[in-house]
């Protein structure tokens, strides 16, 4: 069995990262708890298409929500949403 790609933080969409936010079960501001200098305004602004932040802070992101999801879960929100 092969290690599995990494997702392209840049192919993800604003509701893509709110439904892995939401499928992580994490709120807002729990994200903002656990990585710093992020803010619970920039993980709104990313979730409505308003501000990307940078592509180190959306790994974190992505690597924090992956590690609460099984692999099928986050390609399915990438690829469909």
């Amino acid at each position: 069995m092969g290690e599995r790609a990494r997702t392209d933080v840049e192919t993800i969409s604003p509701d893509a990262w709110r439904l892995l936010r939401v499928a992580a079960d994490f709120s807002q501001r729990d994200v903002e708890r656990e990585i710093d200098e992020v803010m619970q305004a920039h993980i709104s602004m990313l979730e409505n298409g308003t501000r990307a932040l940078s592509v180190e802070r959306r790994r974190q992101l992505l690597d924090l929500y992956v590690a609460e999801l099984a692999p099928e879960q986050v390609d399915a929100l990438v690829e469909h949403f």
